[in-house]
């Protein structure tokens, strides 16, 4: 018979026999493998989590959700008070069905309730019980002074919810002093949804799970395993913090003469990885779910429709979000549609198990791929799977019917590198050579891109006089999108004149000066790039030449005013000169909406927008602003890229409507962009403006610094505005001189006239001020917002002078003027006196009398601000000390997302103590809570 080491014996409640003999192993946890790193940030998020009835861990295998679980009862146990009890817990096994599951379920809640009580007192049945014997448990527990805490590890082996009703009817009756802590995988047998729409659930995921930098460094140090710094952060990045793969890193690492290298090629080829993630993470998914992710392993992400048709799978959307939300297994992007991504080792194994596939049905997926792709506004992605496919017929099609639409993605290797095609593929249509060039450029490998042009400038004399014109004009393609790509503007003048000079009309003069001047036939340059110019005259002798077949879209003059065009308008934008950059993208706009070019539409729609913003026509913006995002999706990188310009425009316009909600909003989604000079400068500036109006001079000044740090060099319209920002700034921390350097002196443009003048009647120079004014009624050119601060400016100075019927009158005028946009801003951070003027003009008579209205409830008085020495009323109820915590959280640029990570709580714990503090202030707003806790000397 075993000893009590190995099993215990349950004691039945009255009338009910002893259940079977029960493996002690099952109700303690498991020994910690050795070395063990502590977390402390995880057990936090488990103490805060039992104070909700569910905290539910949740990742696919080898997350490490056990090793937590015991470590924190482990911390429980050997800390714990002498009245309160240490967590029990329990191991599911499969094949647990009610009976057996509540067998130890007695046993575990006997080991914390009361155990040198009589075990009638607190009477757990030995099987799944009746509904009268949960009542009487429910009731005992909830008499209970302490919570008793549950650890149910390894849920999802549970196949039969049933097994589990009596639970969740404990957790629904006992006041909450059952606190349930369950860990699994996937299909965890628990009312998940209804337990989160209640607020009664606490959920732990991979991305909690997941090693940060400073945790995979403490695991590599307490393995003897040392590396650079910057090799922990690639394994931290190639793991993404995954703790089963970084504890056979550290294992492996241990010897290695080149750690570093020894990371860089972490990957599935590692058996040990491979073997983990076949036996532990594929082997219990379905057949079906396996097929899923195998085919879907030609594409580095995948949505519903893409997965569709990759698998024939009409369930492909239900499949994908299981693996997601179910399994963890796929990672969201949080978009729509959703698009997922593998974890990096595992979209590494199921690359080999593809590449093991019969070459036919690697070409036949990586043809789906390209049909999709290509159905869906993916050219670059259809091009890639089409020459990965070998189908030189579709790959050449698809470059010449979109090429316009090739030219403004943008590049980076992504996915499998095509093959490059046989020689006789590109002798019989050198425009295959261009396709490939221009996938090559796509992919960031100029190299290889000028080598395909140089075999395409090898076979072009084979090609039949129409298709001349044409060969010259993708040629002077592939060059602007080599040029740009490079970062050389010439290269890219250059380049669009070369493909201007391929439009039919020009052709045609070009045509008619050479034969005035020569009866030989003129030679089209195809650029440096092919070291050489091409001879078009005629064929090679005996050279294939491919039967010509019509292609849509190719000689269409609005192609190339739209590529050339937008090309333009982007060398303007990098210079500074934002009237060109607005022209040029209106026009290359136009262009290529005639030309039917979404791609390019958005390029320039959205950038228009955000130029429009800035010039404050603000209702133009935003209208431009939504017509961009609403063109026919353009997923990918490059695509959120230009969509970030579209968001940041309706930030810039939020911003000067005074909604400061919505602009932080809009700043999220515009981050994309924020890599680029213009769009980053922007960014910061806007950020700048709100964090200034919550009260926080010292970050506003940093992100002025930072927009001006983008900027640098470029000078122009966008420069001036910036430093007058900085100015402004300064004068309101008091610092006029810095202020008045910032300015110029003399000003050099009107925005730094206008900061110069608010220099000048802070020091109390009101003349000075007035010198320095410029006039804003005669200059329409100059942007909106900086009229109307020059406009309120004179209003308040007219006053000061005594003269209200001028200040009046002015006052009107900017009304007129910021009407129409729904500008804010300049009327409620304007100088002080203002909100007097704006009373006196709703007496006296206003055309906007509602907007007035508005804004002299929202105009705030700076001498009110908080700065009297006086004695503050004190709070009703005072604030804790973690929503003390929160609020000096609450004065930076954080979120409540980003504040709950840097307090290691979960979001909800923030969002819960922010209503709190705004109750207790009295406050509806960040800025206002901030504001009010200023004047109580609470920060």
């Amino acid at each position: 018979m075993p000893d009590d080491r190995s099993t215990v014996r349950t004691a039945g409640a009255v009338g009910v026999p002893a259940g079977p003999p029960l493996l002690a192993s099952r109700l303690t946890p498991a020994v910690l493998p050795r070395p063990v790193v502590l977390r402390p940030r995880l057990a936090r998020l488990l103490d805060e989590g039992v104070a909700s009835p569910v905290t539910l861990v949740r990742a696919p295998a080898g997350w490490g959700k056990t090793t937590l679980l015991a470590s924190w009862r482990q911390q429980a146990v050997t800390g714990a008070d002498p009245h309160t009890s240490a967590p029990a817990w329990i191991s599911v096994e499969a094949g647990d069905d009610s009976d057996r599951l509540w067998s130890y379920l007695s046993a575990a809640l006997r080991s914390v309730t009361d155990p040198g009580a009589d075990p009638a007192a607190t009477p757990v049945p030995d099987r799944a019980p009746r509904p009268d014997e949960l009542e009487v448990l429910a009731a005992a527990l909830a008499a209970r002074e302490r919570p008793v805490v549950l650890i149910l590890d390894d849920l999802h082996r549970v196949t039969d919810p049933a097994a589990l009703a009596g639970l969740e009817f404990l957790l629904r009756h006992t006041g909450q002093r059952l606190r349930v802590v369950a860990a699994g995988r996937a299909g965890l047998p628990l009312a998940v949804h209804r337990l989160r729409l209640a607020g009664e659930l606490t959920e732990i995921g991979p991305a909690d799970l997941a090693f940060t930098t400073d945790e995979v460094a403490d695991l590599l140090t307490v393995h003897g395993v040392a590396v650079p710094a910057a090799a922990v952060e690639r394994l931290r990045g190639r793991t993404e913090g995954w703790a089963a793969a970084l504890r056979i890193a550290a294992l492996g690492l241990h010897g290695q003469p080149d750690p570093d290298r020894w990371i860089s090629q972490l990957g599935a080829d590692q058996p040990e990885v491979a073997g983990y993630l076949r036996e532990e993470v594929l082997a219990g998914l379905d057949p079906a779910d396996r097929d899923l992710l195998r085919r879907a392993a030609v594409t580095d992400t995948v949505c519903a429709g893409l997965a569709e048709a990759l698998t024939g799978d009409t369930d492909a959307e239900g499949r994908l979000g299981a693996l997601a939300e179910d399994a963890g297994l796929l990672h969201p992007d949080g978009g729509r549609p959703v698009w997922y991504r593998c974890h990096p080792l595992l979209a590494d194994l199921l690359h080999r198990e593809l590449a093991r596939l019969p070459a036919e049905e690697q070409r036949d997926l990586h043809g789906r791929a390209a049909s999709w792709y290509a159905d869906n506004s993916r050219p670059a992605d259809a091009l890639r799977h089409a020459l990965v496919a070998g189908d030189w017929t579709r790959a050449t099609d698809l470059f010449v019917t979109d090429w316009p639409e090739l030219t403004y993605d943008r590049g980076g290797p992504s996915g499998p590198v095509p093959a490059p095609p046989p020689a006789e593929a590109v002798s019989r249509d050198p425009e295959l050579a261009l396709a490939c060039a221009a996938q090559r450029a796509l992919d960031g490998d100029t190299d290889a891109a000028h080598q395909h042009l140089r075999l395409a400038a090898g076979h072009a004399r084979a090609l039949p006089e129409p298709r001349r014109g044409r060969f010259a004009r993708l040629v002077a393609a592939v060059e602007l999108t080599l040029a740009r790509l490079a970062g050389d503007p010439e290269a890219v003048r250059v380049a669009v004149t070369r493909l201007l000079a391929t439009r039919p009309e020009a052709a045609r003069s070009a045509a008619a000066s050479s034969a005035a001047a020569s009866p030989a036939i003129a030679e089209p340059a195809v650029g440096a790039a092919t070291a050489g110019r091409l001879d078009l005259t005629a064929p090679d002798e005996g050279a294939a030449v491919r039967v010509e077949r019509p292609r849509s879209g190719t000689g269409d003059d609005a192609d190339v005013r739209a590529v050339a065009g937008t090309a333009s308008a982007l060398l303007a934008l990098d210079d500074g000169d934002l009237a060109g950059a607005a022209s040029g993208f209106a026009t290359a706009r136009a262009a290529a909406r005639s030309a039917g070019r979404p791609r390019t539409e958005l390029v320039c729609a959205s950038r228009w927008a955000l130029l429009a913003a800035l010039r404050g026509e603000l209702r133009a913006a935003e209208e431009a602003a939504r017509v961009a995002l609403a063109l026919p999706p353009c997923q990918g990188w490059s695509a959120q890229l230009d969509c970030g310009y579209a968001y940041l425009a309706l930030a810039l316009v939020a911003v000067h409507r005074d909604q400061a909600t919505e602009a932080e909003a809009n700043l999220t989604l515009a981050a994309p962009a924020g890599a680029e000079a213009t769009a980053g400068a922007v960014a910061a500036w806007c950020r700048a403006y709100l964090r200034g109006d919550e009260g926080d001079l010292a970050v506003a000044h940093r992100l002025l610094v930072e927009a001006r740090t983008h900027w640098s060099g470029r000078g122009g319209e966008l420069d001036a505005r910036l430093r007058a920002a900085e100015a402004d700034l300064h004068r309101a921390r008091g610092d006029l001189p810095t202020a008045r350097d910032l300015a110029g002196d003399p000003p050099a443009a009107a925005p730094l006239a206008v900061a110069a003048a608010r220099v000048a009647l802070r020091a109390g120079d009101p003349r000075a001020a007035a010198r320095l004014l410029p006039d804003w009624a005669s200059s329409v050119d100059w942007p909106l917002p900086v009229r109307l601060d020059a406009a309120l400016l004179e209003a308040v100075l007219a006053a000061r002078e005594g003269d209200g019927r001028r200040a009046g009158r002015t006052v009107e005028q900017a009304l007129d003027l910021a009407a129409p946009d729904g500008y804010r801003r300049p009327f409620t951070r304007a100088e002080p006196g203002l909100r007097d003027l704006l009373a006196a003009h709703l007496d006296s008579g206003t055309a906007h009398w509602p907007m007035v209205s508005d804004l002299v409830r929202a105009v705030e008085v700076p001498d009110e601000r908080g700065a009297a020495d006086g004695p503050v009323a004190a709070l009703d109820e005072p604030l804790t000390e973690r929503e003390l915590t929160i609020l000096r959280y609450l004065q930076s640029i954080l979120s409540n997302v980003e504040i709950a990570a840097e307090l290691s709580v979960s979001v909800n714990t923030v969002k819960t103590h922010v209503r709190n503090i705004y109750r207790k202030l009295d406050a509806t707003r960040r800025r206002d809570a901030v504001r009010r806790a200023r004047q109580l000397r609470l920060i």
